[in-house]
């Protein structure tokens, strides 16, 4: 049976149920006349009174003659699956994480977005651990210093510098990863109801990660080489937004690499409209040469870096940086302090003792040869099933690309499942949902035949459920 249609009050009640999930709205607060939003929405007085008088009528808001309508009662807890347009779960921006990481053992994951185990480096990861264990003042026991390890953070000066980036020890901030980094980067700079651009299709853990700082969230629309400037430009005078989130290097999910042209234009752009910009770099590590960085043509004036190491070394050692202009590490690090105490001595130790030895970086020669095995046959095989990529990616883990006709990827997803496949839709990463046809595919995940059978399996299945 088909759903009715929504009419113009059920779209306003819609709308304030949404601000006050968001917390935009919270409890004792007056809620817009009904004139103001009767022309922010474009509808009409009697519209929005009707929707006022159905809130009330549940309970939600309350009239108070001669002043307006107010919220009513106490803030619902938060709960990111309420924020937002209401999706299938299988295009929640969290699907895929609980899925990949509750999957059982013999599950295969080309959906997830990191590296097997026995990619990683584990002799290397245990004989740092014996030196640790080893030392005599062991990071085991202790709360590490407010910045972090000190000489991580001029290892990992020194590796920005190689980047272009200028930056120096002093304007590292170690943390317990880059979604923390991330995390506290919003903390710092963003309120409730501020608005903040993403790519589409982006990262899914951005909308997520921003859903529960109660921002706005606008998506741009991704390119081969880097956002649509144009449509960006439209967008800043449209919704003054105050941060921009993005990654540079093999973006995440399209696995496309930021070009010189785009950059300089983007951080025209910033510069005109205020913005300030996080650069997301944790694929850098990836990369055989250098693409180029917003960090580095700016010089950190108004991009702020964020990476970490959980993709190319381990998921277990949880560390990340911000680098940033001097004057506001000091602030990041008050905040670090009040919302985590600082972030593991141990992981920064264990991750310094990688880096200063070399065995880091022979693990990366070796890891960048295998992942562009994993490229050629993952983007042969995709095509043999008329899987095509949006791009051929230079290099990374990630290849972006459209099912055959007109299959829907969360239903082939859905389908996948019952094969112990973890699919990435693409509607998981689109904040228009303009991408029903794209999965995401991770190289590395995806060397076992039984993934292509299973996909095959699948996408045969929703046709035929298609054809009935």
């Amino acid at each position: 049976m088909a759903r009715p249609k929504s009419t113009r009050v059920d779209d306003v009640t819609r709308h304030v149920q949404e601000r006050l999930a968001a917390r935009a709205l919270i409890p004792g607060e007056r809620l817009p006349s009904i004139r103001r939003l009767s022309e922010q929405l474009g509808v009409s007085k009697t519209t929005v009174v009707e929707a006022y008088d159905r809130l009330a009528a549940d309970g939600i808001i309350a009239s108070r003659r001669g002043s307006g309508f107010y919220v009513s009662g106490h803030a619902p807890p938060l709960s990111l699956a309420e924020i937002g347009p209401a999706l299938d779960r299988s295009i929640d921006p969290l699907w895929i994480s609980r899925q990949s990481l509750e999957a059982a053992d013999t599950s295969l994951k080309p959906g997830c977005g990191w590296l097997p185990p026995s990619w990683l480096p584990d002799d290397e990861l245990r004989r740092a651990l014996r030196q640790i264990a080893r030392a005599p003042q062991s990071s085991l026991l202790e709360y590490g210093r407010p910045y972090g390890h000190a000489g991580l953070r001029e290892q990992l000066a020194r590796r920005l510098a190689d980047y272009g980036v200028p930056v120096g020890p002093q304007q590292v901030v170690l943390t317990d990863s880059g979604t923390q980094a991330i995390d506290l980067v919003c903390r710092f700079l963003l309120e409730p109801g501020d608005c903040v651009l993403v790519d589409d299709p982006g990262y899914f853990n951005f909308q997520a990660l921003l859903r529960a700082h109660r921002v706005q969230v606008v998506g741009v629309p991704h390119t081969p080489s880097g956002p649509d400037v144009a449509v960006m430009a439209a967008l800043l005078e449209q919704h003054r937004p105050r941060l921009y989130i993005t990654n540079s290097a093999f973006h995440n999910p399209t696995g496309a690499v930021l070009s010189p042209l785009v950059a300089h234009r983007l951080l025209k752009l910033a510069e005109a409209h205020d913005l300030l910009i996080v650069e997301d770099d944790i694929f850098a590590d990836f990369e055989h040469e250098s693409s180029p960085r917003l960090s580095a043509f700016d010089g950190l004036e108004r991009v702020i870096q964020v990476g970490s190491f959980s993709k190319t070394l381990s998921a277990s050692v949880r560390c990340g940086y911000i680098a940033t202009k001097p004057e506001w590490c000091e602030r990041l690090v008050d905040l670090k302090l009040a919302t985590s105490f600082g972030n593991s001595p141990f992981s920064a130790e264990l991750l310094f003792e990688l880096l200063r030895k070399g065995s880091y970086r022979r693990h990366l020669d070796s890891l960048r040869a295998r992942l562009a095995d994993a490229m050629g046959e993952t983007l042969g095989r995709l095509r043999r099933l008329d899987i095509q990529p949006w791009l051929e990616p230079r290099g990374g883990i990630f290849v972006w690309a459209r099912l055959p006709g007109d299959l829907d990827a969360a239903q082939v997803s859905r389908a996948a499942l019952a094969d112990n496949l973890v699919l990435a839709p693409g509607n998981v990463f689109s904040l228009s949902q303009s991408a029903t046809g794209f999965l995401r595919f991770n190289v590395a995940q995806c060397l076992s035949p039984r993934v292509f059978d299973g996909l095959e399996r699948a996408m045969e299945q929703v046709r035929g459920h298609c054809s009935q």
